[in-house]
């Protein structure tokens, strides 16, 4: 974290004189610029990233423990519950599941509805990473080899043009990048302030709230989310209290298809599903040969409709979205605010 110190005036001074120049005395790029190079970069990566994957997604909310197995497709991510809290879901209910999946690949409608919502969230994301060199200073700390350290703290002549924004400006932390290949590495932070929404009138979140994200290199040029740890609390209109505490690993990352489709996918995540839990012929089949057909062409349902627990089976949203968008538990935080406010209970908004 940022050090306040005796030498603040001085180092705001050196800093200033920094950034007026081309280049530190070291040889390296003011440290802002240098940021501004990696977002640009990470970003265009990301452009360029049609990667699929499937993982092992482990997250951590209100206590419990959910373990889920996950497939990334063209038509959206899809995820199979393995366990909770460590114990393996009765065989009911994993039939239940495995009909819901099915219902859920075949209402393509569905899966636009929610490849939609990533896509805003992550474009979202995209503008608040960039918007870091403007809304934060930036200045060198340690490096360890291709590991840069660069600390943050908020820039007193930025104004925040949204509620996300107000919670990126106050942030102080420490932000770690890949120097050799200009990519993010990890960012972690607090707030150093209350964050009031309207005047404070809509509610506010409290000072102190902190956050990591770790990203990794998976396999050779490719970079993936690994790590997510908030916790941010707050009130709400009407006194609601706000409450973010979300932990969140993936691991175990083996390269699909990039033009993978979510009946493919389905019956990946069924094949793997094999050899951890119990799955009935019936349920097995009906499956792999809707699969077969290559997408969604051919349905065994006339008429599905997916209930509220087979939305649960998508994700990738808000809080899950790729890398780059390191500060998506900004707008996951922002949202998760203003949906306490609504006082109503759904998923990202």
């Amino acid at each position: 974290m940022f050090r306040v110190t005796t030498t603040l005036v001085l180092a705001a001074s050196l800093l200033f004189a920094s950034l007026s120049s081309a280049q530190t005395s070291d040889g390296r790029p003011p440290a802002n610029e240098f940021v501004r190079q990696i977002i640009d970069n990470e970003l265009q990566a990301e452009k360029n990233d049609h990667s699929h994957w499937m993982l092992r997604l482990e997250a951590r909310k209100s206590g419990t423990t959910e373990v889920r197995e996950v497939v990334e497709t063209k038509d959206g991510d899809l995820d199979w519950l393995i366990s909770v809290n460590g114990e393996r879901l009765p065989e009911d209910q994993r039939r239940e599941r495995g009909r819901g999946l099915q219902r859920l690949i075949s209402n393509p409608a569905e899966l636009k509805k929610s490849k939609r919502e990533t896509d805003e969230d992550q474009a979202r994301s995209q503008r608040l990473l960039k918007m870091l060199p403007d809304a934060l200073v930036f200045e060198y700390g340690e490096q360890r080899g291709d590991l840069v350290e660069l600390k943050f703290k908020p820039d007193s002549h930025f104004r925040p043009p949204s509620h996300e924004a107000a919670v990126v400006h106050a942030m102080e932390g420490v932000l770690r990048v890949n120097g050799r290949q200009k990519r993010l590495v990890e960012i972690s932070g607090h707030l150093t302030r209350p964050v009031k929404f309207g005047g404070g009138l809509l509610g506010h979140l409290d000072a102190g709230g902190h956050f990591y994200v770790k990203q990794e290199e998976v396999q050779p040029g490719y970079w993936e989310l690994t790590v997510l740890d908030v916790d941010m609390k707050g009130k709400a209109l009407f006194f609601k209290t706000i409450g973010v505490q979300e932990e969140m690993k993936r691991s175990m990352f083996r390269r699909v298809r990039d033009d993978l489709t979510a009946a493919q996918g389905a019956n990946l995540l069924y094949q793997q599903m094999r050899t951890t839990s119990k799955i009935s012929f019936k349920t097995e089949t009906a499956v792999s040969s809707h699969c077969r057909r290559d997408g969604c062409s051919g349905r065994y349902d006339s008429s599905p409709r997916p209930s509220d627990s087979d939305k649960l089976l998508v994700i990738g949203r808000c809080e899950w979205a790729d890398t780059a968008a390191a500060l998506i538990i900004v707008p996951l935080i922002v949202r998760e605010a203003f949906r306490s406010m609504r006082g109503r209970a759904c998923g990202c908004c």
